[in-house]
């Protein structure tokens, strides 16, 4: 079964929506270039991106685990085998091709196989729940889904469930599978029988080209979408920030790259597009294992990752990381703030380790937190800056508005939601036209994050409109407790979240986890922090009463601290 045009079809029909906005804004008198009929337009295609690569460095290598090694020649030749493939199961222009893999070279052929032959991607999220998946498969109108033999068990227990997946192919590293009841084709094998040579056609650049669901934790997940054209631009602009750094967090041609956060994840955040365009060394880990992911990094000679503060903990943490030299791996951190413990214990292993900041709706970069050379030469001023929310990105209109969409001033302490305007930003959710109208309200997207900006330009996130906790008539900043909670070098991880109090409404309560051997007192965090306060470096409404501490924090499915499960397990009456 088709899924209903609007679930598959190009972003046109949201642009039939915007254009009459845009042409209020255009000036009567302005006039179009004049074209030779022969002259080549040049839609922004995913495509174009592996021009460079392939004239500059065809025999630059893509490694997976100890399993593939291949050229970037190569990797074309798949790109083409697996279209050619896909279409000999019926795969037309439009349709949408579902994977659900590990960080793999498969996923970065279906990267840009599928868009490139006019189908739309989409990432399934394989830390959902089986009812999730379903959910999102059904939403979204796959027709085709790459599965990875891992997740078979759960793909049996909703194969019934399915109303709109008709071919089914078998993804399998050991390649001795057998093939499952049902399935059309394993994927090598598929690829095997098709030609490498296929030809890849123009079309409209505001053609739909990935859809995936964002991580919610109440509700349905929402899917959004991306064209040609925006994840071009995405990549051009997040390049551009990478490679304008004079020295810190610069990322150039010889890096290697590893990525550590799920493709299946706001397309790895965009940066195995980068990577491919400027043809980098490429590093994929499949399933993440502390001791392999240090392996790759030591083996492969990996220098430019990206990760959760859970992961970069996990790694940091390992055993293996005492005997493993991280000296100029540059990380960007995202998903959730990176703490002030976290990024001092990386830099003094000598990782260049920084904020990237933006959601799933934003393509997903907004921000990098990467110093200015005017302000590097301080440690702790250094640190501070690394984990801010970061500098706009380049074609980024990004604003701290109140609630009537005023601008408020940079002064690093004026408060208000961070709302954007990008041409890579979800244009809407799909199908469900009144959270998309929310999104946008006032004509900018909203991304219900609370945050300053300082005379420099740094953004700072500094809550979540949903976490921010209002004690004794003050907001205070969850996110400012729990770094400076993290400076302690007993705490491992630390959440800080607001309970129920019938004094002052609300009041902060930290929930840590200490590190591997380590003590201490309830007293002594709580008497740092009160310091602090004496000192006025934060509010004393932001001096919790007591301390918790736990064993784990629970996180989302892409590893972030999920405050809404903890407020709902520690909330007191």
């Amino acid at each position: 079964m088709r899924s209903p045009p609007e679930a598959v079809a190009p972003v046109g029909h949201q642009l039939e929506i915007l254009l009459p906005r845009i042409k209020e804004t255009v000036l009567s008198n302005t006039k179009p270039i004049d074209c030779s009929g022969s002259a080549y337009a040049y839609p922004l295609l995913i495509k174009q991106l592996l021009h460079t690569p392939l004239s500059v460095c065809p025999d630059q290598q893509i490694v997976y685990r100890d399993q593939v090694r291949h050229s970037y020649r190569t990797l074309r030749h798949r790109i083409g085998q697996l279209a050619g493939g896909l279409q000999s199961l019926g795969i037309e222009p439009g349709d949408t091709v579902a994977v659900m893999d590990w960080d793999s070279h498969r996923y970065l052929e279906s990267y840009f196989a599928v868009p490139m032959m006019g189908a739309v991607l989409m990432t399934v999220n394989i830390r959902l729940t089986p009812d999730q998946i379903a959910y999102t498969l059904n939403h979204s109108g796959a027709k085709a889904l790459l599965i990875h033999t891992d997740f078979l068990p759960a793909f049996n227990s909703l194969r019934n469930g399915l109303t709109t997946v008709q071919k089914l192919i078998l993804l399998d590293d050991a390649g001795t599978a057998s093939l499952p009841s049902g399935f059309m084709a394993d994927y090598e094998s598929l690829l095997a029988a098709s030609d490498p040579d296929f030809a890849f056609q123009d079309f409209d650049e505001n053609t739909r080209a990935t859809t995936f669901y964002t991580t919610r934790t109440t509700g349905l997940p929402k899917g959004v979408y991306f064209s040609h054209r925006q994840l071009v631009l995405h990549t051009l602009a997040t390049t551009a920030a990478l490679a304008s750094a004079a020295q810190q967090g610069r990322v150039h041609r010889e890096d290697v790259y590893m990525p550590m956060t799920p493709m299946f994840h706001v397309h790895a955040w965009g940066m195995p597009y980068v990577a491919t365009m400027l043809g980098l060394k490429q590093v994929y880990p499949g399933r993440y294992a502390p001791e392999l992911l240090l392996e790759l990094i030591r083996r492969e000679g990996v220098s430019f990752s990206h990760c959760v503060p859970t992961i970069l903990h996990m790694l940091l943490s390992s055993d293996a990381a005492a005997q493993t030299d991280l000296r100029g791996w540059k990380v960007i951190i995202g998903g959730s703030a990176l703490p002030s413990g976290l990024a001092r214990h990386a830099i003094e292993r000598g990782i260049d380790v920084y904020t990237g900041y933006g959601m799933s709706e934003t393509c997903p970069i907004l921000t990098l937190s990467q110093v200015k050379p005017s302000l590097a030469g301080d440690p702790e001023k250094e640190l501070s800056i690394r984990t801010m929310t970061g500098l706009p990105i380049p074609l980024v209109d990004l604003r701290i508005v109140d609630d009537n969409m005023h601008d408020l001033p940079h002064d690093g302490l004026s408060a208000g939601e961070i709302v954007v305007r990008a041409p890579w930003l979800t244009q809407a959710y799909v199908n469900n036209p009144e959270a998309s109208e929310n999104l946008w309200a006032g004509g900018y997207l909203h991304t219900n994050d609370i945050g300053v900006i300082d005379n420099e330009g740094y953004l700072k996130v500094t809550d979540r409109l949903k976490d921010v906790i209002k004690s004794g008539g003050e907001w205070v900043s969850s996110l400012e407790i729990e770094n400076l909670l993290s400076r302690h070098p007993s705490v491992g991880e630390v959440a800080v979240i607001g309970i129920k109090d019938a004094k002052w409404g609300e009041r902060p309560l930290p929930l840590i986890v200490l590190r591997a051997g380590a003590k201490v007192a309830e007293m002594e965090l709580l008497k740092h922090l009160m310091e602090l306060s004496i000192r006025g470096t934060i509010s004393k409404f932001a001096v919790p009463e007591r301390i918790l501490f736990v064993d784990a924090i629970d996180k989302t499915s892409v590893g972030k601290i999920n405050k809404k499960a903890l407020r709902d397990k520690y909330q007191l009456d």
